[in-house]
């Protein structure tokens, strides 16, 4: 089979021929229609994320067919037209996960390839209403919107929800879980044309982080937030003490702007604010997301699609941060 390997980061990703993947006990091997890129992708190809090792094929979400199934595996699943959840091993506890959870796409071998082995444990039906594309954007960046947003944030009908960063997959999703929810959206981006993009997507209002009174404009709109959905961190991330309600949520899970800023603690405590990290989702965040856009009929924004064998045009927009919504690769 032919795949996307990245070699080394100073290396660019090639397309080669490679040992199509054997199948132990359990797994399964879907052949990939189509596979979606996440910020992820972009960090692994540049050296810059935890436990890296080479070669590697990059890639956590995909959609494909059930090609083949390992021993133990019913075989009612060939020929399905599957997505894969690519939080695997999430352990015991539903609050964190344990020591031996992994993201498909590294350490194992992902998406960006004509076939992905997995466990079936992590095979679902393709939602129906969604086309190839939709199917393989929504995996990993829409679990983890979900997750914050619900499992963490715990946001509820009539909430007043700020998504930082609304550009990317992740922000997309937050904003298109909150919508749908029924909460009272507000996004921040560096672009015009982003925030305009959410307003169309139902977004009440949008706000440029660059202007220098981005946080004080925020609060003459909403009037505040009982959940502050962050990706990034860095200095903003100081103003969501004064724009969080009494009692509100701001949780995050990226650090794209750096590290955390020195917060007024005094706020923290005297507001009753909680901040919180996330990461990806559990096997239960995964299926009740599943059963919310199959209620609202969510259709996950695509920005563009390309050849699967073009995974490095792919990554290469990504690192421009120029797109809204998911990059897609299509076989």
């Amino acid at each position: 089979m032919k795949a996307n390997v990245l070699e080394a980061p100073d290396k660019p990703i090639t397309w080669k021929e490679v040992e199509k993947p054997t199948l132990a006990a359990g797994e399964v091997l879907v052949k990939i229609k189509t596979a979606g890129l996440n910020r992820r992708d972009y960090w692994i190809s540049i050296g810059k994320y935890a436990g890296l090792k080479y070669p590697i094929i990059l890639g956590s979400d995909g959609a494909g067919t059930v090609a083949e199934v390992g021993e133990g595996v019913d075989t009612s699943w060939l020929n399905k037209e599957v997505i894969i959840n690519p939080s695997n091993n999430w352990g015991e506890d539903e609050n964190y996960q344990g020591k031996d959870f992994k993201i498909l796409g590294l350490p194992e071998d992902g998406t960006f390839a004509e076939y992905v082995k997995t466990r079936a444990e992590y095979l679902y039906n393709k939602p129906a209403y969604l086309n190839w594309e939709q199917a393989a954007a929504f995996p990993l960046a829409g679990l983890t919107a979900f997750r914050a947003l619900f499992t963490k944030g715990r946001a509820k009908k009539g909430d007043t929800v700020l998504i930082s960063g609304v550009g990317g997959g992740t922000g997309a999703f937050a904003l298109q879980w909150a919508v749908a929810a029924g909460c009272k959206v507000f996004v921040t981006s560096g672009s015009n044309d982003k925030i305009e993009r959410a307003r169309q997507m139902g977004a009440q209002a949008g706000v440029n982080y660059k202007a220098q009174d981005w946080a004080e404009e925020l609060q003459y709109l909403s009037g505040g937030f009982d959940v502050i959905i962050d990706s990034a961190l860095g200095a903003g991330f100081a103003k969501f003490a004064d724009l969080a309600k009494p009692g509100g949520r701001i949780v995050f899970f990226g650090a794209t702007a750096g590290d955390m800023p020195a917060i007024p603690g005094r706020k923290i405590y005297w507001k009753q604010l909680q901040i919180l990290g996330t990461t990806m989702g559990t096997k239960k965040d995964f299926e009740t997301m599943l059963a919310f856009m199959d209620e609202h009929q969510i259709v996950p924004t695509i920005d563009e699609v390309f050849p699967l064998a073009e995974a490095v045009k792919a990554i290469e927009k990504m690192k421009t941060s120029s797109q809204f919504g998911n990059i897609v690769l299509k076989a």
